[in-house]
């Protein structure tokens, strides 16, 4: 990673660190709050390095835009994401947020 990619990996880690236990974000809300609306791709890459980041991030809060744990092969097993989202008592089926649009933290109105 060149140092554009580091500065804007580490603004999606400070952002995703900021959604609370029990709710979820998505790739997309994520990259309009950091002004790069169609940069949610990217999000997806910078949650998928994070896990080398050396430090926590709670990249299992973020789902795409319908609820859906895209990046659940980026966790070591095929459950853990799901595993991590119900310990936080997220009820997920069929790979799937239940209650997403009650669930779902929008950066751009909770910060």
């Amino acid at each position: 990673m060149k140092s554009k990619d580091s500065g804007f990996f580490e603004m999606v880690y400070r952002v995703t660190c900021l959604i609370p236990p029990g709710r979820v974000s998505t790739y997309g809300a994520i990259a309009r709050y950091l002004g790069s609306s169609g940069a949610a791709r990217m999000v997806g890459w910078a949650l998928n390095s994070s896990h080398s980041s050396g430090k926590f991030i709670p990249a299992h809060r973020v789902v795409n835009r319908n609820g859906v744990l895209t990046g659940k092969h980026h966790f070591g097993t095929s459950n853990a994401m799901q595993q991590l989202l119900e310990n936080e008592k997220i009820s997920v089926h069929d790979d799937q947020v239940v209650n997403f649009t009650q669930l779902f933290w929008d950066p751009c109105l909770e910060l």
